[in-house]
Parts: structure tokens; C-alpha cells; sequence
């Protein structure tokens, strides 16, 4: 499938951008990005235009203007419908007008709507927003700018034409710049993408700029990952209120943002859990196996799916602990699952799942996610094996907002575990998914591995459930506080929570974090100085108030999926007092100054969505871009825009058919990985066997094997052992959980000699693992 990028008109000729410009400024855990988009309406008649793209799902947007000539427009929040009939009324009587609004649907697309660009005339489009960065399993702050669109699944909606441009043609030039700083070093800053040399600016390594080197070629989102010394120490960020808003409220007064990172007792984390039920969700639509270029120009599979699924499920499955139950479920327009209902593990349960893990394949069609979701839930869980949910998906759903609102009604049954897979995942679902769900989300682009990933969210979901919950202020008297943050209803080791609070003055403080944790009562306090930081530029209030619109818009909802009139005026007037965008409100920005209207018949862009990883002229879009072809009336604007988010796309991919297996051994997958050969052998208790293909993966023949080897029926196992310690400690977090469990095995059969076998093992395999070190 070839790709396009660009804004055409009727005739089809593009509307050059001369240049995106992306500012980013991180401090600490929060960024503040300013994009502008400089283009020219090169047409002999008037431009009307609708741009559609991604932003953050968590982000907050909070300025949106418009440059044209000399002209500057600053658009302000207002109702979304009454912003839409100004819009409308704006364009009937020839004037300029700009119209940006979050869909209804899902809180990470947005369009623009560009009305009445004369001919000849340039334009430039500021657009600014605030979110926060999420924490990665390596303790890496991941930023990422959307630079693609990828198509949402709807259930019933109509396949589209498509027509493309290559890549190559893109004439637009991309600045990207970055400043970091904190109150602790930065130790680098790393990306998906080429970046000139980290500078820093002072002594102490606290503030540094980084640039994307040039020659971006708009295949893949901006991902940056920072990293700071000692990043797990909790923080306090006090912000000034807005001088000119009233005091008392949300933007008048003073705002707390805690960063909270709990350490829970080693004595409770030294044990993992040996129960519960774990159900995997893997995405199988046709998107998830698409084509892209890779770093040479040659066109590659993007996501295999056969062979993510089998190396991940294949680690996930040998390091469950024995008496847990699982199931794997599938999906695409239709779902399917292994077992009727979750079944025992087991070595015969293993690798019958195995067996039809390997020759799984993108094959179900659309992205239909709700309906395995709804299966799931109806399932009664089953008595003392707490349910963990896993999802892997590329995100592309329409009904986000329908999605989490399941995951919530459910989540006192759950932890979800959410996984974004390939440029353009939807941070809204993915993330929503496990705030909702009580779990982690994970986010795979470009090279990533996803199994030290999914391994970590693993060890997450062996913890044992936060309970109790609560944060308690320690202020001086009359000084008070109103939390802005929905309660915390999950806590991680090491993972840090975010609290929003207004307080009504500066001050010293305390705040305790208090939980019960396996039983046992526990407690961690931040003392904090209240006193206002300078030059913050209102980026916490802003925060704080999407993370108050966010919690209402996930209060119920009637059957038509409206919220009631006092929740909607709540939400609009929230919105409008921080300027924060919401659901039911949008920017409207109307060039009033024009005194002559703007004549001629308006030249509507027909807008042109491609399925599989395109690249959008827009660089505010997250991995590729899509546009839709619609015939529009000036009038109705916001009508074509609304059906740019209902597109449904159909893929056809077939499968071929997996070959006949002995029916007692696990499937022949073509493992590419040493270390992956090695786990497949492993049995669901956790030992190996000896036999000639544990040799071969160990590097020996069966000769040099079976002659070395001691009268120990655990002799397989320790050589398995010191070979991952050996040889493979650079992937320790893949394989540690299967090894802890082969451990627990070893120790359960009481074998004698323990040290002469390691000694035996070491100088086979060659190399030197002390006993201590395996755990025997």
C-alpha cells in the first residue's frame, strides 16, 4: 500500500505547509508544547479546510489562535454548539473564522476547522497544550508528539477511496526543540528518532535543550524518553493563582501538585502471589499487521502478529506461578478465546495454548473491542484468583469513551493492564484502559522490545492489591485544601501518583499516603513548602482542572450516552473559567477586524483517510495521516467533521495453514531468539528436562551434556539457570519470573550436591555464576 501526506483541494493540488515549528518545554514530570503550522492557500478563490488530528488523550489544551497577515486571532472556549453557529455565521457573512473541538467520542482527536482563507494569503496556527509524562518501566519520562492519525474501527460504517502521494514528495520543513529541566540532573535524553547532542545549560546538569536532527521524514510520532537522578523522590509543586481570576476559585487560588511514589515494605514484596486469574486480550485486526518503511527505504511488516504474540505469550505463559488460572481471548470484528471459561495451568493447558497462539494471524477484519470486553465481564470470577486483564491492542477504536466506561463499571472485579502497539495508539484508550481499570499502561513504538514491558506490568499484576486508600492533609490552622484528583484507587511499587489539590493560601504541610497492603497497614509523608513558584505560566492549574473535567466526564451517563444537564453545565463552566477544552466545548476564534467580507465562492478540501500508517501534513497528528474524502456545505462544517471520526476500514488478510504438531509437545514457532529457545523448553512447574534439544539451546551437543552430568534429576534445571545468568543478564527482566519460579521447583525437590552441580554446570557452559547469585 503506498503512502500519502498532504491537504488537497478539488482539483486535487496540495496546499504546501511551509513549516511546523514545535516548541517543548519539560519541567520535571510536566510539558508545555507550542506548535506552529505555517501555510499557504495558493487556490484563486477562498479556502475553507478541516484538519483532523491526535493529541495526548490526558493532554490539556488551553490556547489556540490564528495569524493571517498581520492579523492575530485568539480564540476563546465557549459552548461547542454555540461555538459552531459562530463559526457558521462567521463564514455565511464572509468573514475568517477558526473552529478547534474535541470529539465526541475519543478525548485524543480533534479537527480544525479553517474557514475563509483569501487566495494568496498565509496563515500560521498556534496551538498549545499541557500533559503530563507518563513513568516507563526503566523509570523514563516518555513524551510523545503525536506525528500520525491512525484510523478509527467503526462497527458500522462504509470502506472509503483512497488515494495516495509518496512520502518522499512532502515538501514541509519540521523544527522540533526541546528544554528539560529539574530540580535533579538530567542524565540523557533519548528518542525513536535522530537528535542532535544533548547541551546543558548550567553546571549542575538540572536544565538542558535537545533539537530532532534534521531530515525527519513524518514516518513515526516524536517520542522522547528523559531521564533524571533519582527519579523516584516524591515532590511538591505550588502554583500562584491567575491575578486577574476571582479568589476562592479554581483558577484564583493557589494549586498543589503532588508526585507521589510509594515504597511498600520489602518484607510484603520479597512474596509473590501464587494465585489469581490472567486473561489475555490480543487485537488480531487487519491494522495490526500493516506495512511500513523501514530505516533503508524498503517496506517491512510493521507488526508481525504471529510472531509479538508467540515470544510475548510464550514468556507471559512460562512465568505464571502453578495454581493460577488463565484464558486468552482474540479479537478483531469478531472475537474468539482458547477455553470455554479460564481454565487451571498447567504443562497440558500451556501448551495447548501455545498451540494456537502460534498460528494466530491478523485476520478478524475491524477493531471491535467492546464485545470480547462485555464476554469478559460476564464470566463470574473465580474465588480467591484475583482477575488480571491484559490487553494488547494498536488502539484504533472510535468508541474510546464507551470502551472505558465498560472497564469502569467492571473495575472493582479487575486490574487492566493496557498495551498501545505501533505509531499511533491511542493514548486515550490505552491509558484510559488501566487508569480506569486499576492497572499500568504500555506504550511499543518503532524498535521497542515489548516483552520487558509486558514482564514488568506481569510483576505488577503478582503484587497483591493496594487496599485502603487515602491521602490526608496536615496544614496549619485555617489553611484548607480541595482535592481536584478523583481518589487513588491503585497503587504501584515505584510508580508514581499524581495528586491535583486548590488550597486556599501558602503554607509548610504535610501529606500522608496511607494503605494496607497484604494485610498489613502502611504509610509514606511528603513535608512540603507551600509557597508559590514563579513563572509557572498556569501549567498546574490547567493540569489540575483536566484532571477535574476528565473525573466528570467519566460520571454516568443516560442511554442516549448524555450526561445530565447539571454535570454538562458544571463541565462548560469549568472550561470556559480555566480555557481548558472539554467535550462539550470548543475554541472559536472570529477575525471580527475584517470590515470588507471575503468574496467569491469558498474551495471545500476534500479530505482523503488512508488505513495503514500514513503520514499527516499536520505535525500535531500522531503517526500517519488520514483524510477522509467529503463533499461539504460551508454551513455544515462541523457536520464532515463529525464523519471524519466514523470511518470504517476493512482489511483482508488472509492466513495460511499451520502445520500438523505432535499433539504432546509444544508447537515448532521459529524462535529467532536463543534466549526464547531455551524458555520454550521450560515445563509449566518450572524445570527443564534433559534432552537433545536443551543441549542444542545451551550451545552443546548431547554428548558433552549427558557426560557431565550428575546422578540429580535437577541437573536440566541448573544448567538452564546458569546459562540466563551467564550469558543472558542484559535481559534478566524477561526471564526473571520464570527463573524465580524454576527456583521455587528446585528447592521443592530437596537434591542433595547442590554446589559440586553448579561447580559442573559452570565449567560446561564456561562460565563462573556463584550459588548465592541462582537463588539455590
Amino acid at each position: 500500500m503506498s503512502h500519502f501526506c498532504g491537504l488537497f483541494t478539488l482539483p486535487r493540488e496540495p496546499v504546501p505547509l511551509k513549516s511546523i515549528e514545535v516548541q517543548l518545554e519539560v519541567r520535571d514530570h510536566v510539558a508545555t508544547v507550542v506548535s506552529t503550522l505555517n501555510y499557504e492557500n495558493k487556490e484563486d478563490k477562498p479556502l475553507e479546510a478541516v484538519f483532523v488530528f491526535p493529541l495526548p488523550g490526558d493532554a490539556a489544551v488551553c490556547h489556540f489562535s490564528a495569524t493571517i497577515g498581520q492579523t492575530q486571532i485568539v480564540a476563546e472556549v465557549k459552548e461547542k454548539q454555540q461555538a459552531r453557529e459562530e463559526y457558521d455565521d462567521a463564514l455565511s457573512s464572509g468573514q475568517q473564522a477558526f473552529l478547534l473541538e474535541e470529539s465526541e467520542q475519543s478525548p485524543d482527536i480533534f479537527s480544525l476547522s479553517v474557514g475563509s482563507l483569501p487566495p494568496g494569503e498565509s496563515a500560521s496556527i498556534r496551538l498549545e497544550y499541557v500533559t503530563e509524562l507518563a513513568v516507563q518501566a526503566d523509570d523514563g519520562l516518555r513524551f510523545c508528539l503525536p506525528a500520525v492519525l491512525n484510523p478509527r474501527y467503526e462497527p458500522q460504517g462504509a470502506s472509503v477511496q483512497v488515494t495516495s502521494v509518496p512520502a518522499s514528495l512532502v515538501p514541509y520543513s519540521l523544527s522540533f526543540s526541546a528544554r528539560v529541566s529539574s530540580p535533579r540532573p538530567v542524565s540523557k535524553v533519548e528518542s525513536s528518532c535522530s537528535l542532535d547532542p544533548l547541551q546543558y545549560l548550567n553546571t549542575e546538569q538540572t536544565q538542558a535543550t535537545v533539537k530532532l536532527a534534521a531530515g525527519h521524514k513524518f514516518d513515526r510520532d516524536v517520542e522522547l524518553l528523559i531521564y533524571y537522578k533519582d527519579a523516584h523522590q516524591p515532590t511538591a509543586v505550588v502554583e500562584a493563582g491567575q491575578a486577574s481570576a476571582k479568589p476562592g476559585t479554581l483558577m484564583g487560588d493557589p494549586v498543589v501538585m503532588l508526585s507521589l511514589y510509594p515504597e511498600f515494605p520489602q518484607s510484603v514484596m520479597s512474596s509473590v502471589a501464587s494465585c489469581g486469574e490472567f486473561v489475555f486480550l490480543m487485537d488480531r485486526s487487519g491494522s495490526m499487521d500493516c506495512l511500513t518503511n523501514d530505516s533503508e527505504g524498503q517496506e517491512t511488516r510493521l507488526w508481525q502478529c504471529q510472531g509479538i504474540y508467540y515470544d510475548t505469550l510464550l514468556l507471559l505463559l512460562k512465568s505464571l506461578p502453578m495454581g493460577c488460572y488463565f484464558n486468552i481471548y482474540s479479537f478483531g470484528d469478531s472475537y474468539e478465546h482458547i477455553f470455554p471459561k479460564s481454565v487451571k495451568y498447567s504443562q497440558k493447558t500451556m501448551v495447548k495454548a501455545l498451540k494456537k497462539v502460534a498460528v494466530m494471524d491478523a485476520d478478524l477484519g475491524g477493531t471491535e473491542i467492546l464485545e470480547p470486553l462485555k464476554h469478559i465481564y460476564s464470566q463470574p470470577c473465580i474465588p480467591n484468583q484475583p482477575r488480571q486483564l491484559f490487553v494488547f491492542t494498536d488502539g484504533e477504536v472510535s468508541n474510546t469513551k464507551e470502551v472505558i466506561n465498560l472497564v469502569k463499571k467492571n473495575s472493582g472485579s479487575h486490574r487492566c493492564f493496557s498495551f498501545g502497539i505501533g505509531e499511533g495508539s491511542s493514548s486515550a484508550l490505552i491509558n484510559g484502559l488501566a487508569k480506569e481499570g486499576g492497572g499500568h499502561a504500555q506504550f511499543i513504538t518503532g524498535t521497542d522490545r515489548m516483552q520487558p514491558k509486558v514482564m514488568q506490568s506481569l510483576r505488577f499484576a503478582l503484587q497483591p492489591a493496594v487496599e485502603d486508600i487515602s491521602v490526608t492533609w496536615d496544614l496549619p490552622k485555617g489553611v484548607s485544601v480541595t482535592a481536584l484528583s478523583p481518589p487513588i484507587t491503585t497503587l504501584f511499587q515505584g510508580q508514581r501518583s499524581l495528586v491535583y489539590a486548590s488550597s486556599s493560601d501558602a503554607a509548610e504541610g504535610c501529606v500522608t499516603l496511607k494503605y494496607s497492603l497484604a494485610g498489613h497497614p502502611s504509610q509514606n509523608q511528603l513535608h512540603f513548602s507551600l509557597k508559590t513558584e514563579e513563572d509557572t505560566g498556569l501549567t498546574v492549574h490547567r493540569l489540575g482542572a483536566r484532571t477535574l473535567i476528565c473525573s466528570l466526564e467519566m460520571e454516568e451517563r443516560d442511554y442516549d450516552g448524555q450526561h445530565d444537564e447539571g454535570v454538562k453545565e458544571k463541565l462548560v463552566e469549568l472550561s470556559v473559567q480555566s480555557g481548558v477544552s472539554s467535550s462539550y466545548t470548543a475554541f472559536i476564534a472570529v477575525n471580527k477586524g475584517n470590515n470588507e467580507p471575503i468574496e467569491g465562492p469558498l474551495v471545500m478540501c476534500n479530505f482523503y483517510l488512508d488505513f495503514c500508517h500514513m503520514f499527516y501534513h499536520f505535525l500535531l497528528c500522531t503517526d500517519c495521516c488520514h483524510f477522509l474524502h467529503s463533499p461539504n456545505k460551508s454551513s455544515h462544517i462541523h457536520t464532515a467533521t463529525h464523519r471524519l471520526f466514523s470511518v470504517h476500514t476493512l482489511f483482508d488478510f488472509s492466513s495460511e495453514a499451520s502445520s500438523s504438531r505432535d499433539a504432546d509437545t509444544e508447537p515448532k514457532q521459529p524462535l529467532r531468539d536463543p534466549l526464547l529457545q531455551l524458555v520454550s523448553l521450560q515445563e509449566a512447574s518450572g524445570r527443564w528436562v534433559l534432552d537433545p534439544a536443551l543441549a542444542a539451546a545451551l550451545g552443546k551437543t548431547s554428548e558433552e551434556v549427558e557426560k557431565t552430568k550428575p546422578a540429580l534429576e535437577v541437573w536440566a534445571t541448573i544448567l538452564a539457570l546458569i546459562w540466563l545468568h551467564g550469558f543472558k543478564m542484559d535481559a534478566k527482566e524477561e526471564w526473571e519470573l520464570l527463573a524465580m519460579k524454576a527456583v521455587s521447583w528446585f528447592r521443592a525437590q530437596n537434591a542433595p550436591c547442590v554446589a559440586e552441580c553448579v561447580e559442573a554446570g559452570n565449567t560446561l557452559l564456561g562460565c563462573a555464576v556463584q550459588r548465592d547469585v541462582l537463588g539455590l
